[in-house]
């Protein structure tokens, strides 16, 4: 991946010239600060500069070729929501990418954020998606989150949800999050954690 360094006299003239020289915004590129160095008459800061462009080019490659080992041959949509960069791999045997309980795309999404962590020196947070099979299944649990929170304001007891994986348990927690009648909590072990919706006292 292509990194390029930028100097300055502080941080942010390193930044400003960084910006300048590449003809970019800051929302399109990450600034990596290398080093801040000082002498008695001068003071130099460097910034290590990665266009986002550059990390979906890479991340998008990596994803088809790894599909591809797979006998797949796919279509790669993206799109970058609430600053995380989300990718939708279209394939004709989706059932195979998505695994049992989509198995499969949370190794895929794994393997892929180790990958950039490498490549980058730092986390970056991606998300994966198979054939909208994420998208379909936040609707169905956010649905079933509110269903179950409005039989739980009216009787006034608790319900304890099946085992979820951390993802699926998240989308209960967000979907709730406001609601002034109940609230969310998550108990057990993995992998048979759960969430159970309870009244708000």
């Amino acid at each position: 991946m292509k990194k390029e360094v930028f100097c300055g006299k502080t941080i942010e003239e390193a930044k400003e010239n960084a910006l300048n020289k590449l003809n970019l915004l800051e929302d399109e590129v990450i600034f990596k600060e290398i080093k801040e160095s000082k002498s008695l008459f001068n003071k130099k800061c460097e910034v290590e500069v990665i266009k986002k462009e550059d990390i979906t080019a890479i991340t998008k490659e990596f994803i088809i070729n790894i599909v591809k080992l797979m006998g797949l041959n796919p279509k790669i949509e993206h799109k970058v929501r609430d600053g995380i960069l989300y990718f939708n791999v279209i394939v004709e045997k989706a059932p195979v990418l998505i695994g049992r309980n989509g198995k499969t795309i949370e190794s895929l999404q794994i393997i892929t954020n180790d990958y950039l962590k490498q490549e980058l020196g730092f986390p970056y947070r991606i998300y994966i998606d198979i054939c909208d099979y994420k998208k379909q299944k936040e609707v169905k649990f956010i649905r079933l989150a509110k269903q179950i929170a409005k039989d739980v304001a009216r009787t006034g007891c608790e319900i304890k949800l099946d085992p979820m994986n951390s993802y699926e348990r998240r989308i209960i927690h967000n979907a709730l999050a406001n609601n002034k009648e109940v609230r969310t909590e998550s108990f057990g072990e993995e992998p048979n954690r759960y969430v159970v919706i309870k009244p708000r006292d």
